[in-house]
């Protein structure tokens, strides 16, 4: 069928406003970006800057040879890192257990797995739990509160419940135990669920903030994101803590060509992970979707 003249306009129209949207959510990125590599003298003149004649890395070498970024990049690379793997074990650990009908109190542990997704205990019990436990500015305060989701078990479950049991009655047969059968012939199946599911905790221990607030008070434990938000608070108050004096004390750079550096490299490690983990996202992002 010919598209009429009106059906025609129709889609221009569309696109056109599709476009708008896409720069209007685009150009902050942008500015951020451009803003970060922008020469200290171009930026003290004032103006919207949209392409700088003068290209500098002095706010990238300044924040990058500072202890307390790179201390604070450190702490975050580390909670992404073993909180990540911490996580994905637990969580593979659990789905697989209680994806198998022979297990003896299956129910109930599926219970307590399927209120957390429904309860949220709130600030409170957490908070006393983490300090009777003495992990009170401890990096680990960090992860194991979050080690599982139960959302992400109960996914996890729907896929290994896919898997036909005749993979593993034929490693039964050939004299695997549940260690080997776990490890030889579940794991490798489930790399995309892995893959995908490693990729959402990796973004949410990058991106701690909440915890490392109400769990940290040594500054020099903090995370990236704590630091940036110091950064921020500091620039606008006019304040100065133990952590913010060492990344202001350069006064030939403007703050705000720094705290945009220190975007810039808070976000660019987790959006070059996901080109390695495309191929895995899609699949794995539907783990348990479709039953039959």
């Amino acid at each position: 069928m010919r598209e009429s003249t009106g059906d025609r306009i129709f889609g221009y129209f569309n696109a056109a406003i599709l476009l708008v949207i896409g720069l209007i959510a685009v150009f902050p990125l942008y500015y951020v970006f451009v803003l970060s590599f922008t020469h200290p003298d171009e930026y003290a003149r004032g103006g919207l800057i949209l392409f700088p004649t003068q290209w500098s890395l002095i706010a990238y070498e300044y924040l990058l040879s500072t202890k307390a970024f790179l201390r604070a990049m450190g702490v975050s690379v580390f909670l992404a890192g073993i909180g990540t793997a911490c996580s994905l074990v637990v969580t593979g650990a659990l789905a697989y257990v209680v994806s198998r009908k022979r297990l003896t109190g299956r129910r109930l542990i599926m219970l307590g797995v399927l209120l957390t997704t429904l309860f949220n205990p709130g600030m409170i019990p957490p908070y006393l739990l983490v300090r009777d436990l003495g992990l009170i500015n401890s990096l680990w305060s960090l992860i194991l509160p979050m080690l599982a989701s139960g959302w992400y078990v109960l996914l996890m479950k729907g896929f290994y419940e896919g898997i036909p049991e005749s993979l593993e009655e034929a490693a039964a047969i050939d004299g695997c135990g549940d260690y080997g059968i776990f490890l030889r012939i579940i794991l490798p199946l489930s790399l995309p669920a892995m893959a995908a599911f490693g990729l959402f905790y990796a973004v949410a221990y990058w991106n701690t903030y909440f915890h490392a607030v109400l769990y940290i008070n040594d500054t020099t434990k903090w995370p990236l994101q704590v630091l940036l938000q110091n950064m921020l608070v500091d620039a606008s108050a006019g304040a100065s803590s133990e952590m913010s004096v060492e990344i202001a004390a350069s006064r030939d750079i403007p703050h705000e060509t720094k705290k945009m550096a220190a975007v810039v490299i808070a976000t660019l490690p987790i959006v070059m992970v996901y080109p390695f983990l495309q191929k895995h996202f899609a699949k794995g992002a539907m783990v348990g979707s479709v039953k039959g």
